[in-house]
């Protein structure tokens, strides 16, 4: 994960990333961080990471992407829309495809996740 630091704060308090990738981070954030993970939340995740050490199947495909979209229109669903979540896990490198829309724009956008193998 590559979160910009310092964190920046608007005239509201709200925290900010620097650049206009502000939402791939958040999306990246939840996507990348495991339940029991952070302190004062301990339910925050997606628990995405346990996923290259399981056996593949379609089942466990389809319990994926809705364990996935349902971690990410719980945390940012005050930021984005969630539009289609599609996992794939080959060896040991973990692939996430989210189709989301921000609300300020409701402009659709599709962004590629990975973990491991080479990223």
């Amino acid at each position: 994960m590559n979160i910009h630091f310092p964190t920046l704060f608007d005239a509201s308090g709200r925290t900010l990333s620097a650049g206009d990738d502000y939402l791939y981070e958040l999306v990246e954030q939840v996507l990348f961080t495991s339940p029991g993970e952070r302190v004062n939340l301990p339910d925050f995740g997606s628990g995405l990471l346990q996923l290259p050490f399981v056996p593949n199947s379609p089942e466990l495909a389809a319990a994926t992407q809705l364990t996935v979209q349902g971690a990410l229109q719980k945390w940012l669903s005050g930021y984005l829309k969630v539009i289609a979540v599609e996992t794939t896990s080959v060896e040991a490198t973990l692939k996430v495809t989210v189709t989301y829309a921000p609300l300020d724009t409701g402009i659709p956008q599709v962004k590629t996740f990975q973990h491991g193998g080479n990223s």
